[in-house]
């Protein structure tokens, strides 16, 4: 490996969250940042027990845990607020130990990585550089925001984790794909000393002349969203907010920040030129309606900084680089097309929409099954390639999958089961109920107790005996 560092470009969450991963793996990280300081104000409210999990392997979910709230689950509503439909989430641990659903205010996350950055051996950071050229033979041009000589920089690689406007996107000759027209939203977040008369989840006006969202955040904070109509101005919305806020009770709170956002349905043609590789919203952009935006991002990174890593140090050829697009780009489609059908389905058709509506919500409301699938946080396995093998019943089951992070006891302490993995590959075999054999890459086979029977059941569920689980808990393979 050489002995230039991986560059990330972008240290918003994604790119910090990328640069702690790759630097647990051995490698020496360069974070570039174009702003000089953090940005204060918030954007990303809600992150799933999923994508939670790359948190955890960066070391932060503690950190992030302490400063976020788990989510109740989601009340659609008509025009004048009554409900509609209701689908809770148990604030109870899921399957992976953490609440399904958390709220939490951004630069509260940001916070946080950014310690665990400074901390970090290996990983430097450098605020108030922006990027203005990619070298062919690995590197970066960079100048001072300000103003100055551009200088180059050396690069093992280099991550474009730098959002929607992104340069390194543009370097590598990459452009958007649209999958759904833009929508024009107006964003506006609220404190308030005394608690809303709000429930504690997340509140869907499904009124097609003013659909809206709102929802308490963590801590005083809340945030409402307003869908701006054709030709409707940004200030003519906020010269309206008390109004549109007073119905919840909200009229009262301090308005923080109102801004207008154009949520946009797209996912990059091209994600890699060589090792310069593009992750978060620099490769895809989804509108807000399944609460996937940050998730995804860092689903990329937790996939890509193994495989990375391998390349870097010899254990690879650069030809695994290019599972990161052939699995990550599919698994983006299919959220981004979620989330376009799920924001009609609760938004649009007009005043026909909004009958036929209530009278199919009465419905499914009252079915367990289709509750308990509007509140799963599970997103779609990964595609079949050189990296998920879906073969037989217990394949085509658990490949592609996330491993439950379950409780085990070893060695006579209790612990999730991804600290018994390793940073590595891993091996589980069922040896009987309660009990199951970890193999991590390299080392000998231990056998574990199945604390509460998760893993027992998983496995047993899919008819399967042995799962191979790749470094980011994929699942690789099972039968």
């Amino acid at each position: 490996m050489s002995g230039a560092p991986v560059v990330v470009v972008g240290a918003g969450p994604v790119g910090l969250t990328a640069a702690l991963l790759m630097a647990r793996r051995g490698l020496s990280v360069l974070v570039l940042e174009r702003q000089p300081a953090p940005y204060a104000r918030p954007r990303a409210v809600h992150l799933d027990d999923e994508a939670l999990r790359a948190l955890a392997d960066a070391g932060v979910a503690e950190a992030f845990l302490r400063a976020s709230r788990p989510m109740s689950g989601l009340r659609l509503l008509d025009g004048r607020l009554r409900t509609l439909a209701e689908f809770r989430r148990s604030p109870s641990a899921g399957a992976h130990g953490w609440p399904q659903g958390s709220m939490f205010h951004q630069p509260d996350l940001e916070a946080a990585l950014l310690a665990a950055v400074a901390a970090a051996p290996g990983i430097g950071l450098r605020t108030g550089v922006e990027v203005v050229g990619l070298a062919r033979d690995g590197g970066v041009t960079v100048r001072p925001s300000g103003g100055g000589e551009p200088s180059d920089l050396p690069a093992a690689a280099v991550l474009g984790c730098d959002g929607a406007n992104s340069t390194v996107r543009g370097l590598i000759g990459a452009a958007m794909t649209d999958l759904g027209r833009p929508d024009r939203w107006l964003v506006a977040d609220l404190r308030s000393a005394a608690p809303l008369p709000v429930w504690n989840g997340v509140h869907q006006v499904c009124d097609p002349h003013r659909p809206a969202t709102f929802m308490p955040v963590a801590g005083d904070r809340y945030r409402w969203e307003f869908r701006l109509r054709p030709g409707e101005s940004r200030e003519a919305l906020a010269e309206a907010l008390p109004a549109l806020l007073a119905p919840a009770g909200a009229d009262g709170a301090e308005v923080v920040r109102v801004a207008e956002y154009v949520y946009r349905a797209q996912v990059a043609d091209r994600w890699r030129a060589g090792r310069v590789l593009l992750a978060g919203d620099a490769a895809h952009l989804t509108p807000p309606f399944i609460g996937q935006g940050l998730g995804l991002g860092l689903r990329d990174v937790h996939q890509l900084a193994w495989k990375l890593a391998a390349v870097l140090t010899g254990a690879a050829d650069d030809r695994l680089l290019d599972t990161h697009q052939a699995e990550r780009a599919p698994h983006a489609r299919a959220l981004v097309r979620l989330a376009l059908l799920v924001g009609r389905l609760m938004t649009g058709g007009g005043v026909g929409g909004a009958v036929l509506r209530r009278a199919l919500l009465a419905a499914v409301g009252r079915v367990p099954a289709v509750a308990a699938f509007a509140t799963d946080s599970r997103t779609p396995p990964l595609r079949p390639g050189p990296l998920v093998v879906r073969r037989g019943r217990a394949g085509r089951r658990l490949a592609g999958t996330l491993l439950p992070r379950a409780p085990v006891a070893a060695g006579g302490r209790r612990c999730p089961v991804d600290d018994v993995l390793g940073h590595g590959a891993a091996r589980l075999r069922l040896l009987a109920p309660g009990r199951v054999a970890v193999r991590p890459a390299g080392g000998a086979e231990v056998a574990v107790a199945d604390v509460d029977g998760v893993l027992t059941a998983w496995l047993r569920g899919a008819r399967a005996t042995t799962v191979v689980v790749r470094p980011d808990r994929i699942v690789a393979s099972a039968r």
